[in-house]
């Protein structure tokens, strides 16, 4: 395993208003995060305040190009990002100890923490389709390039890992510096991940690792 320190790219927030940060994901411009009682955006060129809708948003988020997917206790909603409806609701795999949430191949992939896997599981339906077994807590989620990470988050420690989604093996580790935690995860589809901080109330983007497709 290839392991590095993460090397921190900018830090947004702490939010007027905003106590929490859990799970984060990106729809091309602006970043969406859970903060419990709201879904709140920014856009992180222009740093500037929050744009929030009111729903219910406790753990993992996930953009699929048109809509929101956001943990709500032991269901995922299906969210309009414009006007904040909920479209559809589906159970979540672990029945309220969901965490990590990702949109890739037309899936959900959703973090359950204590049990340490990630589920891939129809929108749809919310069937579980295969099981990915991690050998660390796992909280937030993310595809990128055909690569499958995710955050963990276990007493004081917290890292981003690559991991082989076919076995679970740990491919690579970025650790995250002294008291930053990250308890959601998502790539911008280039060079850097943004990382929910939790009780911090901050988003912090850090460095991805250059994949070995894109680096050819």
């Amino acid at each position: 395993m290839k392991r590095s320190n993460a090397e921190i790219i900018s830090e947004y927030g702490p939010f007027p208003g905003i106590g929490e940060v859990h799970g984060v994901t990106y729809d091309g411009k602006r970043v969406w995060f859970a903060t419990g009682d709201a879904l709140a955006a920014f856009d992180p060129a222009s740093k500037e305040a929050p744009h929030t809708i009111d729903v219910a948003a406790h753990a993992g988020t996930a953009f699929d190009g048109r809509h929101l997917f956001q943990i709500v206790e032991n269901n995922i909603q299906k969210i309009d990002p414009t006007t904040g409806r909920v479209l559809a609701t589906i159970p979540a795999p672990g029945a309220g100890g969901d965490s990590g949430l990702a949109w890739a191949e037309g899936s959900l992939w959703v973090g359950q923490y204590r049990e340490r896997k990630i589920h891939q599981v129809d929108p749809e339906t919310g069937a579980i389709l295969r099981s990915i077994t991690s050998d660390r807590f796992v909280t937030g989620v993310s595809w990128v390039d055909g690569e499958l990470w995710h955050g963990t988050w276990e007493g004081d420690e917290s890292d981003v890992r690559r991991i082989d989604p076919a076995t679970g093996e740990v491919l690579e580790s970025l650790k995250m510096p002294a008291g930053v935690g990250v308890a959601g995860l998502e790539s911008d589809g280039s060079d850097r991940f943004f990382c929910g901080g939790g009780r911090s109330g901050k988003v912090t983007a850090i460095r991805r690792p250059k994949s070995r497709a894109s680096s050819r």
